[in-house]
């Protein structure tokens, strides 16, 4: 065969593959799949993908004119309300209806403009835009102290909607442009952490929690006068309404509710070899979920030191956090891995960072690899699916007993009549101790179950340090903290594989 016939073959079977690979792509996001020619261009691809959306584009233009008019059909000046506690905000009545008139009018202008030109196809800035406005209107309403219900759940709505139709029903803007063929499963490892089984547990824990901090924003806004809690009573609202939460400029409930809105949307972008294709998209979701996460995670835990309250639907939304990170670190490792590797081999950073890059097939164990069901089969198949969506996420009972135990801790001295110093130091490890068990449970990080041996030996110096401590309640102390020990040593079994970071799993 020629020169030039064997280069005309290789061409064919590389746009055969990209073919394949963006079919498989549409098709597992559920997006609108275009009809493939196998001898088109990327650009031609592009192009009738995008003929097969253009109701996305339209949609955004009348989101637009329904922003435009808001103002004029939602009179912000009736039914005004005051945030709780009468916490003071820092800008005027006035300005902060003038502030949320203004940005609906501008945003509406906006998803105009942009959204008539995104009805041709390669104009991905006119789509981020698009998008940034969409997140701008999530986040007005929090930033405005949206002075009525309507306001707020109108932007955030709206905000949520055109987020959706950006990047997350088409797709990421001009992805075919630059996606390049690989597997989805990670180099070394035994499941593909961004399965849609995975996400799909992402997704749901992300919506309860933006259902409960939505719920504890419309206090704190104003725009109900009361919540409910079915343990601590009042409590709650001396939570929300207390000095730490009333320094910050904004609702911190109202941020946490903006928080986990990014972390259920961000559970539907990409397809499931996002973290080699979208590390920059994985990476901000880790961000998000890990750090962000667990700084919401301590400063719940620790308001009945800062505060001297407890707050049910606040311990509820750090509960619903707790599982969220050790089911997204494994996706993290994945694509941090595969930056790295591409790095090694030459690639740019930046490059690999925000367009990706492509994965060859291995060799692994068949016996040990996980294949994920498929998502459509959730009616016929639940037990598969919710087993699949927490691979990799493990629980020996060596844990489990030390959770109890922190639980047991936390609870315990609410029976007696102790100094409230040593009550809040036993609630703090108590809860600290189910945090670590809890992110231990992920296989990647089950080497922090040794940070419990520190809060055990500090529950145990408490006993002697804090005065005014006797009785039995200290001795029991000591014996759930020797238990915590005890039970924390073991590492329990790993079930699956994660490439080079299994030399960390101790």
């Amino acid at each position: 065969m020629s020169r030039a016939a064997t280069g005309k073959v290789k061409v064919s079977q590389g746009k055969r593959g990209l073919i394949l690979l963006f079919m498989e792509a549409m098709i597992n996001r559920g997006a609108t799949r275009p009809e493939m020619d196998m001898d088109k261009s990327r650009l031609e691809m592009l192009k009738e993908h995008h003929e097969k959306t253009l109701w996305v584009y339209w949609t955004l233009i009348l989101l637009g004119f329904w922003l435009l008019f808001t103002p004029l059909t939602f009179n912000f000046d009736v039914g005004v309300v005051s945030p709780s506690g009468g916490r003071s905000v820092w800008l005027s009545l006035e300005n902060r209806i003038l502030a949320l008139r203004v940005s609906d009018f501008v945003s509406g202008l906006l998803l105009i403009f942009f959204g008539f030109k995104s009805l041709r196809a390669n104009h991905p800035v006119s789509l981020w835009i698009c998008c940034f406005v969409g997140v701008w209107l999530s986040f007005a309403p929090v930033l405005f102290w949206a002075p009525t219900a309507v306001s707020y759940y109108n932007d955030t709505f709206i905000g949520m909607i055109v987020m959706a139709l950006t990047v997350l029903v088409p797709g990421m803007p001009n992805m075919v442009r630059y996606m390049e063929m690989g597997t989805s499963l990670p180099r070394g490892w035994t499941y593909n952490p961004s399965s849609w089984p995975q996400r799909w547990i992402m997704i749901v824990l992300g919506f309860a929690g933006f259902l409960v901090s939505r719920y504890l924003a419309a206090f704190q806004l104003g725009y109900i006068d009361s919540v409910w809690d079915p343990f601590f009573g009042e409590s709650t609202k001396l939570v929300l309404n207390s000095k730490m939460s009333h320094s910050l400029p904004i609702s911190d409930a109202g941020l946490g509710s903006l928080a986990y809105t990014f972390e259920f949307l961000m559970g539907y972008m990409g397809s499931p070899s996002r973290w080699r294709t979208m590390p920059w998209m994985v990476t901000f979701f880790g961000i998000l979920v890990i750090p962000l996460g667990l700084v919401h995670i301590f400063l719940v835990i620790s308001q009945p030191v800062i505060v001297g309250f407890w707050c049910t639907f606040c311990l509820l939304a750090a509960l619903i956090m707790l599982p969220m990170l050790p089911l997204e670190v494994d996706e993290v490792i994945a694509m941090g891995q595969f930056i790295k590797r591409k790095v090694n081999e030459g690639e740019g950073f930046w490059k690999i960072f925000w367009k990706g890059g492509g994965e060859e097939e291995f060799n692994i164990d068949e016996e040990r690899k996980s294949e994920a069901p498929d998502l459509y089969d959730f009616s016929q198949k639940p037990g598969e699916i919710i087993a699949a969506s927490f691979w990799g996420m493990s629980f020996p009972w060596s844990l489990v007993a030390t959770t109890l135990f922190g639980v047991i801790t936390t609870l315990l001295p609410s029976f007696f009549e102790v100094p409230k110093t040593y009550m809040n130091t036993l609630q703090v490890a108590g809860l600290l101790t189910i945090t670590f068990s809890v992110i231990a449970m992920g296989e990647p990080f089950r080497i922090l179950r040794f940070t419990n041996f520190i809060i055990a030996a500090a529950i145990i110096a408490s006993s002697f340090i804090i005065s005014g401590v006797s009785g039995a309640l200290p001795w029991l102390a000591g014996c759930l903290a020797l238990l915590i020990i005890l039970s924390s040593y073991p590492r329990g079994e790993i079930h699956h594989r994660f490439g080079s970071w299994d030399r960390f799993i101790r």
